[in-house]
């Protein structure tokens, strides 16, 4: 009887054995006929030795001028509007100028007095000229006659000079366009309180070129001179332009490390406007460290709390979360400092939900 009871338990136990062996063997199966992921991918490539990511920056008019005043006043008249095509020398913004006014008054009856003295001090001085020639004035009164012309002289003179600086007042008092263009900002309204050095309108002429001013690490400067040529990425337009660099700064002393750099942009037919943001990569056969930037799309990221990675290509197709140390943002790119080295294969984007091990199939 316990021989009988020991052989059933051993019956079952085995049986249960080969059950609990089935089911795993089902689930290894299906685990196995999982469908994969369709992903893009992109291999990691440190650039070429023929152009550098150097930054990005707003494109702006070439030709273009915020306008301030350096007298205080209210705003009597802002006859423009923003997008409107104004001509060089149209009234832009008017202030008060009832004491300018007042002043200028003041001056013209100074230079109306002081032209009565000079003519008449010319006339005794022409006169007394003569009477010493014919030696009937001494000279003492020859020189006092002089001494009075040339004073008239010079007030007249001194008036005169005001009268200039008080028009010279004017143009601060009625603020006129510099040139051609379009106003694209005004910053203040009719009634207001105009203070010295304070924007009150922009105006640009689009029709001079625009350029794209950026900032550039010090890793990158030594590859750069004035006259490189340069691609300019516009985001916005999904488009790229030519151009060159028009401008470099030689020290970045107040800048935190970077070097002003500006890009003159080439004559196109896109429908470019200030503000748009660009990304400029320009053209050198120089090679340094900037060529060696392992740089990649900012929409490849994963975001996890503090830490950033992407999903990367592994044995057998598989996804693997791979943490990356970032370095500048470059547009729509983020430059990589460590987690990744040239010929590996990242993930750019994914038809499904992405974890480590999955299966992916590459479209």
């Amino acid at each position: 009887m316990k021989n009988t009871t020991i052989y059933k338990s051993f019956i079952l136990t085995a049986s249960l054995g080969l059950i609990l062996m089935g089911c795993g063997s089902d689930k290894k199966q299906t685990a196995d006929t999982t469908a994969a992921v369709p992903v893009t991918v992109a291999n990691v490539d440190t650039g070429d030795s023929s152009t550098i990511l150097a930054g990005s920056g707003q494109i702006t008019a070439v030709n273009s001028a915020t306008l301030s005043t350096r007298m205080m006043g209210y705003v009597e008249s802002l006859p423009v509007k923003i997008g409107q095509k104004v001509n060089k020398g149209d009234l832009l913004i008017s202030i008060n100028n009832v004491d300018l006014r007042a002043k200028k008054a003041q001056v013209e009856a100074s230079i109306t007095e002081a032209t009565v003295a000079f003519n008449n001090a010319k006339k005794d001085y022409e006169r007394f000229q003569s009477l010493f020639k014919e030696s009937s004035a001494s000279q003492k009164e020859l020189d006092d006659m002089t001494a009075r012309y040339e004073m008239a002289k010079a007030r007249l003179e001194a008036a005169n000079q005001m009268k200039n600086e008080v028009n010279s007042q004017f143009a601060y008092a009625n603020i006129r366009a510099p040139f051609n263009g379009v106003v694209t900002n005004t910053y203040i309204d009719e009634g207001d309180m105009a203070n010295p050095g304070v924007p009150l309108v922009s105006v640009e002429s689009p029709g001079t070129g625009f350029e794209v001013e950026a900032k550039v690490a010090e890793n990158n400067i030594s590859s750069i001179e004035v006259g490189t040529k340069a691609q300019i990425l516009v985001k916005a337009l999904d488009t790229t332009l030519t151009g060159e660099v028009s401008e470099l700064s030689a020290s970045a002393q107040n800048t935190g490390g970077q070097y002003i750099m500006k890009v003159a942009l080439d004559k196109t037919d896109a429908k470019i406007l200030s503000g748009m943001y660009a990304t400029i990569r320009l053209e050198t056969e120089q090679k340094g460290y900037g060529n060696d930037m392992v740089v990649v799309p900012s929409k490849a990221l994963v975001h996890k709390g503090q830490l950033t990675g992407v999903y990367t290509l592994g044995q057998d197709n598989v996804a693997l979360l791979r943490w990356l140390r970032l370095g500048e943002n470059y547009g729509d790119e983020v430059e990589v400092l460590s987690g990744l080295s040239k010929g590996d294969q990242y993930i750019v984007s994914a038809e499904g939900k992405l974890y480590n091990g999955v299966k992916v199939s590459i479209q």
